[in-house]
């Protein structure tokens, strides 16, 4: 992350929220930045805990001033009522203090549940996130949004993404030169993304990968419009999986390119019913 950047960070596992959480905060301080964090589901003390276990000198941080961990209550929610204006003053406000204090920047980082309390106002988020954009923009100062998916629905997280110029990635299941996968939330949906090439050495790399998505709810969706080339070794992994899914669910193969789609139907690979296969043109054509 650099300054300017105000990124969302949608999630459903609480050690990768604090995973990212810690090092952004880390990143910061190092960098002699002010960092506030704005807690909701995750009381302060907790947060101070994640920081602690990470090395981080929190009441060293916290008594100069550089750290800040405090509730929506008493920020968000601080007047009795959410307002989107109100809040992005403060942000522009907070900004300038930090830099007359002599930091480099500000870092924020907040969690969004408090939105889902329905607070007097809460139904202005999406104002709000927009808004906010405007605050970081060529300015020494950058956020990250936290929105847990197991309560936001798909709709709403789409909604809260759209808002947000770039989104934080989550930890890749495979990454090396050759292929990339990595879960991520793509129009408030869970997704799988690869990218590079499938073939006999990576095939059973993605099989590994997907296995792990049975535990997802409902149609797993992968995305591939970064793939470069797969193989009929790993079509196969496709079909083995789709065909390994219960309850009536779905393996939805998007973007993938359309010579592709087109191997895929000569092969006779697309008969099993689990198996969705779209390419790019359709999928945009939707």
């Amino acid at each position: 992350m650099g300054h300017g950047d105000h990124l969302c960070l949608a999630f459903d596992d609480d050690a990768e929220k604090r995973r990212v959480a810690t090092r952004y905060t880390a990143d910061g301080l190092i960098r002699g930045e002010r960092v506030l964090y704005f807690a909701d589901r995750s009381d302060p003390d907790t947060v101070r805990e994640w920081l602690h276990a990470a090395r981080i000198d929190v009441a060293g941080a916290s008594a100069r001033g550089q750290l800040r961990v405090v509730t929506a209550d008493e920020t968000y929610l601080a007047p009795g009522v959410f307002d989107p204006d109100t809040m992005v003053r403060r942000l522009r406000a907070e900004i300038g203090a930090s830099l007359d204090a002599g930091y480099t920047g500000m870092r924020v980082t907040g969690e969004m549940d408090w939105a889902l309390r329905e607070v007097p106002g809460s139904e202005r988020l999406r104002e709000y996130e927009t808004k906010v954009n405007e605050v970081f923009v060529g300015r020494p100062a950058s956020a990250i949004c936290h929105y847990d998916a197991r309560l936001f629905g798909p709709d709403a997280l789409a909604a809260f993404d759209d808002c947000h110029p770039r989104r934080v990635e989550l930890t890749p299941l495979y990454s090396t030169s050759v292929l990339r996968i990595v879960p991520s939330f793509q129009e408030g949906q869970r997704t799988l993304r690869v990218s590079g090439s499938v073939d006999m050495q990576t095939a059973d790399r993605l099989e590994e990968a997907l296995r792990a998505t049975r535990a997802w709810p409902g149609d797993v969706r992968i995305d591939m419009r970064d793939l470069e080339f797969i193989d009929l070794t790993g079509l196969r992994v496709l079909v083995r999986t789709a065909d390994s899914l219960d309850d009536g669910r779905r393996l939805r193969v998007e973007h993938l390119p359309e010579m592709l789609c087109k191997v895929i139907h000569l092969a006779g690979l697309d008969r099993s019913p689990a198996l969705i296969v779209t390419s790019s043109e359709e999928v945009m054509a939707r």
